[in-house]
């Protein structure tokens, strides 16, 4: 579990079973519904994934019109990987992908905030996020 074997990849060849793991590990509500969360993913604009061998161990994707706007929905990391510069790699590979859009959006939420602080995300203006949700974890 060292760094030096975790590989990365935008591949879309990614079991249901492994998805659905990875956001059961993260206690994430999408897990109870694993088909519509593989196609979702799978039809995103773009999709990177982290692996240890063949193990899934971080995901992140993004939706986009391709031009102006990305919003970045999903960024997991399973727990027993945390903390290693994986979710920064992720976001690093997408973000490099939409260089020069006009905005980058994301919903943070709790912890998540000082980490994408850290990587140059602010609250932007007066917003307010708003959802009509239909989990329950938060």
């Amino acid at each position: 579990m060292t760094s030096e074997t975790i590989s990365y990849s935008d591949t879309r060849d990614i079991s249901l079973e492994a998805i659905r793991e990875l956001y059961v590990a993260n206690g994430w509500s999408a897990a109870k519904k694993p088909t519509a969360l593989r196609n979702g993913l799978l039809n995103s604009h773009s999709l990177w994934t982290a692996w240890d061998g063949d193990l899934l161990i971080g995901l992140g994707n993004a939706i986009s019109d391709g031009h102006l706007v990305v919003y970045y929905p999903h960024l997991l990391v399973h727990p027993d990987y945390q903390r290693r510069g994986i979710g920064s790699a992720l976001m690093s590979r997408l973000m490099s992908m939409y260089e020069g859009f006009h905005q980058h959006i994301l919903v943070a939420d709790g912890e998540a905030i000082h980490f994408y602080n850290k990587i140059g995300f602010e609250r932007a203006g007066k917003t307010q996020s708003m959802w009509i949700y239909s989990g329950d974890d938060h």
